[in-house]
């Protein structure tokens, strides 16, 4: 945000006023949105498809840290990581509510460039904003978005569909988001003790990116609907590539082999996490913000995915009595742990 511009305090508009100001850009793409914003409710008509409903929640000082991440980056993050897990169920997202609480420390600036994201998000996207809420905060600022996605039945892909023998299956290359955070804490550090001290970023844009700009994967569940592929189960990599994995493991009844060797990773998360003396393989199992697409396929689909450049087969699916295996290098079997970020434990610690 530029402050070098005039800033105009929220209490100027009023919470009628900013709902009014925040809805005035929006536009409906889809017919299914019957009605959006301006009534007591949305009012949505999906025909035979089954609708799926994801929402998630981001605040101030746990998910994010205004020192360094944009209002505008924030809004677009916000409505990706939804949109990812509407991905991951194999459907389609169609609308977005968004509710945010906002301390008066914020400006009507501040929260268009929030906005601005959001916006931008849903263009890229091809989703409806249909609503929300907005109310003051304490504390600074929290932004809640739910998605709402549709798909036949016959579509849709659970965490409880892996069978022993299935392949298991990552989109893109894991680890970069982590790296970025660790990059992006190491400049905030340095700039608490020196403000002039100019951040040295250079040669790092990817993992900023993974970080501060990530995409939901739903070209990958397209591709594999022109590839005739549907997964046996699927999860979107929020909390790092062992939890994910244990997620499937634990519903579907299952164990797993992954192997070391296989997990991709980008040159920059490898050549950051040297940097700072970090073993890469720790960032992509345990890093977590990726929201690649992690899923199982029947071994018979192997020869239909194994020219996608995008799509890495890291393992496979085991019986639950081997448990869940990290397969190193050296051949040495090691137990995965669940080690993901928890912001439950980090308020608490």
């Amino acid at each position: 945000m530029d402050n070098t511009k005039k800033q105009t305090a929220l209490s100027t508009l009023g919470e009628f006023g900013l709902i009014d100001r925040l809805t005035q850009q929006i536009r409906l793409q889809h017919e299914s949105t019957v009605k959006g914003v301006g009534d007591d409710a949305a009012v949505l008509n999906f025909d035979k498809n089954h609708v799926v409903i994801t929402t998630d929640m981001l605040t101030e000082g746990i998910h994010f840290n205004l020192m360094y991440v944009p209002l505008k980056h924030l809004g677009y993050k916000a409505v990706v990581v939804n949109l990812s897990d509407v991905f991951a169920m194999n459907a389609q997202p169609r609308q977005i509510t968004v509710s945010i609480a906002v301390s008066s420390k914020f400006s009507v600036e501040a929260i268009d460039e929030l906005y601005e994201g959001i916006h931008l998000a849903c263009e890229q996207y091809g989703v409806d904003l249909i609503g929300g809420d907005t109310t003051s905060s304490m504390t600074g600022l929290t932004i809640s978005v739910t998605a709402i996605g549709e798909a036949p039945k016959e579509d849709l892909v659970y965490r409880s569909g892996a069978q022993p023998n299935d392949l298991i299956c990552v989109s893109g290359d894991l680890g970069g988001a982590y790296m970025g955070l660790q990059l992006l804490e190491r400049e905030n550090a340095v700039f608490k003790v020196n403000p002039k001290e100019q951040p040295k970023l250079e040669g790092y844009d990817y993992i900023l990116e993974r970080q501060l700009k990530p995409e939901a994967r739903g070209d990958i569940m397209q591709a594999l609907k022109q590839l005739n592929v549907k997964p046996t189960s699927m999860i979107d990599i929020s909390d790092g590539l062992s939890s994910e994995l244990m997620h499937i493991c634990k519903n579907s009844k299952v164990g797993c082999a992954v192997y070391e060797e296989k997990i991709p990773m980008d040159f920059q998360t490898k050549q950051f996490a040297e940097e700072l003396s970090i073993n890469p393989l720790v960032a992509a199992l345990n890093g977590g913000e990726d929201y690649e697409l992690l899923f199982t396929i029947p071994l018979s689909d192997h020869d239909k995915i194994k020219n996608d450049p995008d799509i890495t087969v890291i393992g496979h699916i085991t019986a639950e009595a081997d448990g869940s295996q990290l397969i190193t290098a050296a051949g040495s079997a090691i137990p995965l742990q669940a080690q993901g970020w928890n912001p439950i434990a980090k308020e608490s610690e």
